[in-house]
């Protein structure tokens, strides 16, 4: 199901994101890929996208690691928060936490603003929100699951 979005998503995406930056593809100066990890399809409707422009544009290909990438995003939008003078801060040693349907569960431990160490430990198998997913379907709730777990869990009874 994934793959399935990621191939109808990934060129509609790519062209808003350029339009939004203001860039064409011959602007930009190199390509990033997510390698993993994550879903297979997924990752291979990506791969397969970035390794094609890079070679029609000439232009190199970067490996990104896909959990790496979220981590930093909210770091990111933490400068923008401050730029707009919003007070948001991230303190550092700090720990970071990534569910993921359809991965592990992975927690990262950063001394600075950069992930400075690799993956501090993991579940062995499925991830939280892989739970939280496979309960939504048997309840008939829908996908993603969590986000309607989170939803309805205030209202549930605790004795049950």
């Amino acid at each position: 199901m994934a793959s399935r979005e990621h191939l109808k998503a990934i060129v509609p995406v790519v062209r808003q994101a350029l339009t939004e930056a203001g860039e064409t593809y011959q602007s930009i100066d190199a390509i990033a890929v997510t390698q993993g990890p994550g879903l297979a399809g997924a990752l291979l409707v990506g791969i397969s996208f970035a390794k094609a422009l890079a070679f029609a544009l000439e232009k190199p290909l970067i490996a990104v690691n896909h959990l790496e990438g979220h981590i930093h995003a909210v770091l990111l939008e933490q400068r923008q928060m401050q730029q707009r003078r919003r007070r948001w801060r991230a303190y550092f040693p700090c720990s970071r936490w990534w569910f993921r349907a359809g991965t592990r569960t992975c927690i990262w431990r950063s001394c600075t603003r950069i992930l400075d160490l690799p993956e501090h430990r993991h579940t062995r198998d499925d991830a939280a929100g892989e739970a939280f997913d496979k309960v939504a379907k048997l309840l008939g709730l829908g996908y993603p699951g969590g986000p309607i777990i989170d939803r309805l869990a205030p209202h549930g009874d605790p004795q049950r």
